[in-house]
């Protein structure tokens, strides 16, 4: 069993970014990666996805994107980008190896892998939230008989050509699957609130800064003027902005239940449908850490910033704004990789006594 100082758990942007502070430290470490190859959660985004803001603003700590082909970089794009920073700055990772299981020991944490098992001082889980989409219980759903997925499946609208589909979920995810599937099926749109879109110049950069806004000013406990841009508005991408112009762009509201070929609204109309794509977000992709018996609340590990509270030696990084504002995103990830290298760092030094 090989012994490291730190193991990270996941190889994505959260994982890379915390790589790029851990280069310089005397910490020999590792990143464990389930993936093939570098992308993380982009590997399985569909086809046509794109961020939200121009590379210059989408970009990991230390080096920028190269500028796209198009305004918003591209999924293969990310890919290409993400790939490169792991090998420009050398980043030491274990591939296809899943974490199963973490065990505490006295001195540290033994990870039970697909591969065999490693040992570790301390641990940074990194795995996101991809491989764990989320579906609301809704009363009928297991009786549909039609195509249904997440939007952790959906590659591209091709099976849905000539069908009528339903499409579940607000959000930047819910938009740009509607306006794809729409150019060659007919859509309908479910939403639990009406959906609100950002201005057709405002991309993901204002969405960026208004987190910002609102993180210092919670630090500062100072006054915070309510924010012109809300996190949830949605980006009007190209995609986006031509769904509006078919005038496909809006949702019927919420629904009650789901019949074998059909969907009942919530104002009592009962409409015929032959797919569902679920765009209904997702949880914590933390499975490998169910053993370690430490707190839970709807999901969400109880943290301080990103240390676990009752776990002393274990960090979640990248999974919502609950380890860091704006940390599941490319440019907001550095900030909180950074403080964590630290807080590791100090913890491991002050072990080692």
């Amino acid at each position: 069993m090989k012994k490291y100082d730190l193991i990270v758990i996941g190889g994505g942007q959260s994982a890379l970014a915390l790589a790029y502070f851990l280069r310089r430290t005397d910490l020999n470490y590792t990143l464990l990666d389930d993936q093939e190859r570098t992308g993380g959660a982009w590997l399985h985004g569909w086809d046509s996805l794109t961020l939200f803001s121009p590379a210059e603003f989408s970009s990991l700590p230390g080096w920028s994107m190269p500028e796209s082909i198009g305004k918003f970089p591209s999924r293969d794009e990310t890919i290409q980008y993400l790939d490169a920073y792991e090998k420009r700055y050398d980043i030491p990772v274990i591939r296809s190896t899943k974490v199963l299981d973490v065990e505490k020991t006295e001195n540290g944490f033994v990870l039970h892998t697909t591969k065999g098992d490693y040992l570790t001082d301390a641990l940074i889980s990194a795995t996101g939230t991809w491989s764990a989409p989320y579906i609301p219980k809704t009363k009928g759903r297991d009786e549909f008989q039609g195509i249904q997925l997440h939007s952790a499946e959906y590659k591209s609208p091709n099976i849905f050509k000539n069908k009528k589909v339903l499409i579940v979920g607000g959000g930047n995810s819910g938009a740009q699957v509607l306006s794809e599937i729409s150019t060659i099926a007919n859509t309908v749109w479910s939403t639990i609130d009406e959906p609100t879109f950002l201005p057709d110049d405002v991309d993901g950069r204002v969405l960026f800064d208004t987190a910002t806004s609102i993180y210092n000013s919670l630090k500062e406990s100072s006054n915070m003027e309510i924010p012109k841009y809300n996190l949830t508005d949605i980006v009007m991408i190209p995609s986006v902005i031509d769904a509006r112009k078919r005038n496909v762009l809006y949702s019927k509201g919420k629904i009650l239940s789901i019949g074998k070929d059909e969907v009942k609204w919530e104002t009592g109309e009962v409409e015929k449908i032959d797919a569902i794509v679920w765009c209904t977000g997702f949880r914590p992709s933390t499975e490998h850490l169910k053993n370690l018996k430490i707190k839970y609340e709807d999901g969400i590990i109880h943290t301080s910033g990103t240390a676990v509270d009752d776990m002393p030696g274990l960090w979640l990084v990248g999974y919502g704004n609950w380890t860091g504002f704006a940390s599941a995103t490319l440019i907001g990830v550095g900030r909180t990789a950074r403080e964590t290298v630290k807080e590791v760092t100090a913890y491991l030094i002050q072990s080692h006594k």
